[in-house]
């Protein structure tokens, strides 16, 4: 009697006696043509907005020339404008919205849910609270902006995380408490603001809102050194960084190091955003919205990291072209600019969770 031939593998097992199906997602985003195509595209456009806002100002400069003066070529004078005046302010933006890209790709796959991002979960605001006391009470403790946006990110995601811990911290109880931290930051924030002298607030509120202005090499040395480390790291931990797509259980099942792998990106996500948030204040909605537009774009399960950090690079620089030629002879704030286009967004996902009826 012939031997009876093996069962195909069953896509489904069991998880504390249920039966459930291991969806796993792809092992390596980067084969995938569309989020490598996705990934070109989004980073041409991006440099061609940073070419296009070095372009502008009160000496205004051909495209063609930006990029021969990029170079160190071309006429002396506009050299000078191009790489010392302008340079600082489009590379800041660059670099704070890949930032704030990564950084909610980390906190939207971690969480499992789009709305958790850095300015929803209170790290901004602390980052921010922070900045303000320092700006308000004259008080800085030897540290500069920098180091006082990152300690108070820092200080918010550790109090975040331990009032979420309970036998370990879940993303939904991470979103929940972060809502609560950040409106007391929030409120502290605009005590501060009231509290102090009509300069002092109006430099404070400068900052709180979003801003390239004004941005030197010494935002932009502080903010790319910190990145050569973060980034890395971060795109490092991207392979666990899906597994916690399938829930702690499953993760744990894979061998990831659920609690572990969390607060490590927790802290790889905090510091992106605090780095980004000193350089040029709490950019509103830009972490939020990049990595749900680079996810769609992508054609991806969950946000690529890459390509929303690109992604945030081209919305912040898209906004700060919006916000230097939407009113003729003033310049607005990047974060105006971004707080109105990712409203909409924010509404979106608040729809479609619902109709889902999850967190995400």
């Amino acid at each position: 009697m012939p031997a009876k031939a093996p069962a195909p593998p069953s896509p489904y097992t069991t998880l504390r006696g249920r039966p459930f199906r291991l969806a796993v997602p792809p092992v390596s985003g980067v084969l995938r043509p569309r989020l490598l195509l996705t990934g070109v595209l989004v980073g041409v456009a991006a440099f061609l907005l940073f070419c296009w806002g070095l372009t502008l100002g009160d000496y205004p400069v051909p495209f063609a020339d930006v990029i021969r003066a990029l170079w160190g070529a071309g006429d002396p004078g506009t050299v000078i404008v191009v790489q010392d005046l302008r340079l600082p302010r489009a590379l800041t933006g660059l670099l704070v919205g890949i930032a704030f890209g990564v950084s909610g790709a980390v906190f939207q796959t971690m969480t499992r849910n789009p709305l958790a991002s850095p300015d929803m979960i209170g790290l901004t605001q602390g980052a921010g609270t922070a900045v303000v006391a320092a700006l308000v009470l004259g008080w800085t403790g030897g540290l500069g902006l920098t180091s006082l946006g990152l300690l108070g990110a820092l200080t918010t995601a550790l109090l975040v995380y331990a009032l979420a811990w309970k036998r370990g911290a879940t993303g939904y109880r991470i979103i929940l408490v972060g809502i609560g931290v950040s409106w007391i930051c929030t409120s502290a924030t605009d005590f501060l603001v009231a509290r102090g002298s009509r300069f002092e607030a109006q430099a404070a509120v400068g900052w709180l809102v979003g801003n390239l202005n004004g941005r030197t090499w010494d935002q932009v040395d502080t903010l790319a050194l910190s990145m050569l480390v973060l980034l890395p790291v971060t795109l490092a931990m991207g392979r666990w960084m899906r597994t916690l797509q399938l829930g702690d259980d499953v993760a744990a099942g894979l061998g990831t190091p659920v609690q572990k792998v969390r607060l490590a990106l927790l802290l790889a996500g905090v510091g992106l955003v605090a780095f980004g948030t000193a350089a040029a204040g709490p950019v509103a909605f830009v972490a939020l919205a990049a990595p749900q537009i680079a996810q769609r774009l992508a054609g991806m399960a969950s946000p690529p990291p890459v390509v929303s950090g690109l992604t945030g690079a081209l919305v912040v620089l898209g906004s700060d072209l919006i916000a230097r030629e939407a009113i003729p002879g003033t310049e607005l704030p990047v974060g105006i600019v971004t707080g109105v286009l990712g409203a909409p967004v924010l509404l979106w996902l608040l729809i479609r969770v619902n109709r889902a009826g999850s967190g995400g």
